[in-house]
């Protein structure tokens, strides 16, 4: 029997199950029952055209899972590694012809290719793997357009979706608090969260511990936001006014980071997890890559955050003399 909850006599307050008197026997679900709209597709291209990284956000993490499990099989897939409610894969560009086996190799990425304004990617599976492949992926937030087989029971079927071309958009932040008040992890969320729209996808927020310098306000963390944008001046413009804005701190940094490898940045970071840096060992700006935008004190750490994009482990650790 379909219950509801009433209040307790005895305890005020307090909720306990009811009677509702409303038959659920008969219920429906909006669309079709046996498809899972992704909820966002997004997918970063490098400079150069030969990296591809495929950002999926998903609503059922089974499904999720099952997907990188199998996916990795197929030689377009160089990589796959789960992010929160992401699922990432390092994709090559070229085609790839797919001897699908049920239970072994059931579903695959069969091709990947970068154009000028758009990344396609194209998917197939049989039977659920089919589903996932087609339908699934053809409806997720963020596809502009599709081709899509039938799916469904022990069909093999699959899809390509066109998304649209962005670029990463690493954004570091240190110093925004004082012994008094604010927290710099929370603000550069709030913002990072405020900026985002269809033209720039906020895709992770990483705090990275620092080496506990005499000047911290307490933890000595400095945070980076990761963004895909097709208009990176755009975002970063809106994100230090806002940071100008609601920052309790004079020596306020950050630092941004367009492309898509900001491993070179690594060896100043490590640096500054290690010790006290000197702000002439920061990294020398470079033209569409690192620029320095607010250049406080914090902007040392702003730098160091910005290789450790989703690098939890590392990026928390805090350095305790020993390799």
């Amino acid at each position: 029997m379909a219950g509801r909850e009433t209040e307790s006599e005895e305890s005020p307050g307090i909720r306990v199950p009811g009677d509702s008197g409303i038959s659920r026997d008969v219920q429906e679900m909006p669309g079709y029952p046996y498809v899972i709209r992704y909820p966002g597709i997004v997918a970063v291209a490098s400079e150069t055209g030969t990296e591809i990284e495929l950002i999926e956000f998903f609503d059922c993490i089974g499904g999720a899972m099952w997907s990188r499990h199998h996916y990795v099989q197929s030689p377009v897939v160089r990589s796959a590694r789960n992010v929160g409610s992401s699922m990432r894969y390092l994709l090559k560009p070229g085609t790839a012809d797919l001897d699908l086996q049920g239970s072994r190799f059931p579903a695959g990425i069969c091709g990947a290719e970068v154009g000028d304004t758009e990344i396609a990617v194209s998917y197939v599976g049989i039977g659920g793997g089919g589903v996932g492949a087609s339908d699934c992926r053809s409806y997720a937030g963020g596809v502009i357009r599709c081709v899509s087989d039938p799916s469904g029971g022990g069909k093999r079927a699959g899809s390509t979706i066109w998304l649209p071309k962005k670029q990463r958009v690493l954004i570091g932040v240190d110093d925004t608090d004082t012994p008094e008040k604010g927290a710099s992890w929370t603000l550069a969320h709030n913002i990072a969260r405020e900026v985002e729209d269809e033209i720039s996808r906020y895709l992770s927020h990483t705090i990275v511990q620092l080496f506990p310098v005499p000047y911290r306000t307490k933890n000595c963390v400095s945070i980076v936001c990761e963004f895909a944008s097709s208009n990176p001046r755009q975002l970063i413009d809106r994100f230090r006014i806002l940071l100008e804005k609601y920052t309790l701190s004079d020596e306020t940094g950050m630092a941004v980071f367009t492309g898509f490898d900001p491993s070179p940045l690594l060896p100043f970071a490590w640096m500054v997890k290690k010790g006290e840096v000197r702000r002439d060992l920061l990294p020398v700006p470079r033209e569409g890559h690192l620029e320095l935008i607010m250049e406080g004190r914090g902007i040392i750490g702003a730098v160091a955050a910005i290789p450790f994009y989703t690098r939890f482990e590392e990026a928390l650790s805090l350095w305790t003399g020993q390799d």
